[in-house]
């Protein structure tokens, strides 16, 4: 059965208010910056020339207004992202430290996002998708967490590849052991796991990243894990490959938002590529050098959704570095 869109997501949209340096009165600048993790997934596939759809909810004020028309600039569909005329769109203020690490205050008491029902869930438009792509950030609360449940079976039974990133922001959750359960709802629903190195071990409470996939591997068997360790690269656990491959390091890094989400959004554009089954070490290697590759220039801009870099560049950058 054909299917229009190649990846679909679930999740939240919301505006990161990034540190952009001092004003003549010493006070801290904040970017608005159009963000979200599912649709800085989203914006990497389109570049790479992939169909794609956000299901969500914005408030109907001058941020949800802005975010809608980010998306319709990106080409991606919004056939599925509600407005809320009640509530307002989801803050994030994201403070940047010297090392490149980060401080999230979120503005969601409630925040829009977390409003969307199981009523809303578009059933057409998630038949109608290769992958759907998900967190947690849609589990945080029970109406959105409902309505995630359901999205992922209808995607189980459209025969889609479910894809899933834990995306954990620990000041999102009423209490971590929550977090937990609704981190292990996704790891066994999923095809494609992309998780980070402080994820890893703080879910399977093992420091050493091979030990905590293996734990991971016994308990949920997903198919392909995909593992961002930040300045160490990133890794890929298939079958009975695992992969490893070096970052590309840059002296002009200036924040990391997004980053993960670019890598993840490139190796999706792989698996759509290949299918889940046909992938081999070489394969792999290539997925993990541009994904490593892309995420790295994003790492110099400000912002991710609306500033993904196109393939040629991301190509040319790699052969640069060689």
């Amino acid at each position: 059965m054909m299917k229009n869109f190649d990846v679909l997501t679930l999740g939240e949209l919301l505006i990161d208010f990034t540190d952009n340096g001092k004003s003549a009165q010493g006070n801290t600048l904040f970017e608005a910056n159009p963000g979200g993790a599912p649709c800085n997934v989203l914006a990497m596939l389109n570049k790479c020339g992939r169909k794609t759809a956000f299901m969500g909810k914005v408030g109907q004020d001058i941020f949800g207004v802005k975010l809608k028309a980010t998306l319709e600039e990106l080409g991606i569909d919004t056939t599925c992202m509600m407005m809320d005329k009640d509530v307002r769109t989801t803050l994030a203020f994201v403070q940047t430290f010297e090392d490149g690490d980060r401080d999230f205050s979120f503005y969601r008491n409630p925040g829009a996002d977390m409003m969307f029902t199981e009523e809303e869930v578009n059933e057409d438009m998630i038949r109608d998708a290769k992958i759907f792509h998900f967190g947690t950030l849609s589990m945080t609360h029970e109406g959105v967490r409902k309505a995630t449940k359901k999205a992922i079976a209808i995607a189980e039974e459209s025969g889609a590849i479910i894809s899933f990133d834990p995306n954990l922001r620990e000041p999102l959750w009423n209490s971590l052991d929550e977090a937990k359960e609704q981190v292990a709802y996704g790891l066994s629903h999923c095809d494609v796991l992309k998780i980070s190195d402080n994820e890893i071990q703080w879910f399977t409470g093992e420091e050493d990243f091979d030990a905590g996939i293996a734990k991971l591997r016994e308990e949920y068997n997903i198919p392909l894990i995909l593992l961002s360790m930040g300045r160490d690269g990133s890794r890929a656990y298939y079958k009975d490959l695992r992969v490893t491959v070096a970052p590309f390091l840059q002296d002009s890094t200036i924040e990391t938002t997004g980053a993960g989400d670019t890598f993840g959004g490139c190796c999706l554009n792989y698996v759509l590529e290949y299918g889940l089954d046909n992938l081999d070490e070489e394969k792999i290697t290539e997925m993990l050098t541009f994904a490593n590759a892309a995420a790295s220039i994003i790492t110099t801009r400000k912002g991710a959704l609306r500033v993904m870099p196109e393939v040629e560049e991301v190509k040319a950058f790699i052969a640069s570095r060689k």
